[in-house]
C-alpha cells in the first residue's frame, strides 16, 4: 500500500477540515435529535468525523461525502442505542418526585420531546432522517440500509407511538404534529 506524497495528505487535511467547519452545526443538531443529551450528541459527532476522516482519501465524491457522514452517524447512535448503559444517566442527587398534575405544566415542547426521545433508536433515526433532515424515503433507506418498506413501516410504528403517547394530553397537537410530519409536497411523496 502506497501513502499518498505528503503535499496530498496535507490537502486531504486541509478539504476535511473545511468539511468539519462548513458542517459542524448541521452535524451536531443532527447528533442530538439522534441521541437526546447534549453530552452524548457531542461524542457522536466526534466518533462520525474520527470514521469520517479514517476514510476521507476513499472519498472521492463530494456528493456522496454527506451520505456517508449521515450513514455514519445514523448507524453508530443506534448501535450504541444497543449498549446495556445507553438509557442510564448519572447524576449528583436524586431529582425530586413531581407532584400531582404535573404533566399538566410541561409544555408542549417538552412533552413531544420526551415522547421522540421514548422511541426506539432506529424509529428516532428514521424521523430525524426522514423529516427533519428531508431526505426521500429512498434516501433515508439508503442512510439507514434497508427497504423504502421498512422505512415506512419505522416512520409508521413512530408516528402511532407519537399518537398513542401525545393524544391523552394534546390530541389536537397530536393531530398538528402527524399533518406536518407527514405532509406531502405538491408534486407528490418525496
Amino acid at each position: 500500500m502506497q501513502l499518498p506524497s505528503p503535499g496530498r495528505r496535507r490537502r486531504d487535511s486541509a478539504a476535511f477540515a473545511e468539511f468539519v467547519q462548513a458542517r459542524s452545526r448541521s452535524l451536531h443538531r443532527t447528533a442530538y435529535l439522534l441521541v437526546g443529551r447534549r453530552g452524548l450528541a457531542e461524542d457522536l459527532v466526534q466518533e462520525t468525523l474520527v470514521k469520517t476522516y479514517v476514510a476521507w482519501p476513499r472519498l472521492r465524491d463530494p456528493a456522496a461525502l454527506d451520505a456517508y457522514v449521515r450513514r455514519t452517524m445514523t448507524t453508530t447512535a443506534i448501535s450504541w442505542s444497543r449498549r446495556r448503559s445507553w438509557g442510564e444517566t448519572p447524576v449528583e442527587e436524586m431529582p425530586d418526585r413531581g407532584e400531582a398534575g404535573h404533566a399538566e405544566l410541561l409544555g408542549e415542547r417538552d412533552l413531544v420531546w420526551s415522547a421522540v426521545l421514548e422511541l426506539p433508536a432506529r424509529q428516532r433515526a428514521t424521523l430525524v432522517l426522514r423529516f427533519y433532515e428531508e431526505l426521500s424515503v429512498a434516501r433515508t433507506a439508503e442512510v439507514l440500509g434497508c427497504a423504502p418498506g421498512t422505512v415506512k413501516s419505522q416512520l409508521s410504528a413512530a408516528l402511532s407511538a407519537l399518537r398513542e403517547r401525545l393524544t391523552a394530553h394534546y390530541p389536537e397537537l397530536v393531530d398538528q404534529l402527524v399533518a406536518e410530519l407527514t405532509h406531502e409536497t405538491a408534486g407528490g411523496t418525496r
